[in-house]
């Protein structure tokens, strides 16, 4: 019986996330398109800051090219965002704000838990500072994120993903 309660808990968590998803009442900053199951707005899923931090943010130090010293990121993690929406593929492009695009394997995601930062140091980001979301590797914990092959991956002023 107890196994019958687990699986079906596990079955509900599932179907949470399948098909449409919650709509952001607050001003959108990431739209997602492509290969995805879970949309909320014209075969995408769009999302404000709130619907993002509603997924659960993690918090990590590291250094960066852009920043002195070690500096505190909190964002969400990307495996879980892309399991949110259902992403099936094997990269996403990223787009930003300015334009700035690359193109990042799915299992970056996963391998490295990378994180779509939205907080530096505590604080929200703007546009002015590198926001109001970023792409961080945690770039001390493993010695093979410190090259431009990453840091080329670590878009900030994110504005838009395609899964493909």
């Amino acid at each position: 019986m107890r196994l019958i309660v687990m699986l079906l808990s596990f079955v509900v968590a599932t179907q949470a996330w399948a098909g449409e998803l919650a709509k952001p009442t607050g001003k959108v900053l990431l739209t997602m398109s492509g290969n995805i199951e879970n949309k909320n707005a014209d075969g995408k899923a769009v999302f404000d800051l709130a619907s993002l931090e509603k997924l659960g943010t993690v918090t990590f130090q590291t250094t960066t090219p852009w920043y002195n010293g070690r500096t505190t990121f909190t964002g969400i993690p990307l495996q879980k965002l892309m399991d949110y929406v259902g992403a099936k593929g094997s990269v996403v492009k990223v787009t930003a704000l300015n334009d700035y695009t690359t193109i990042i394997p799915l299992s970056d995601f996963k391998k490295y838990n990378v994180i779509l930062a939205v907080k530096v140091n505590g604080e929200y980001m703007r546009i002015r500072d590198k926001g109001p979301l970023f792409i961080v590797y945690p770039y001390d914990s493993i010695p093979e994120l410190n090259n431009q092959v990453y840091y080329s991956r670590s878009a900030w002023q994110v504005s838009r993903m395609s899964i493909e």
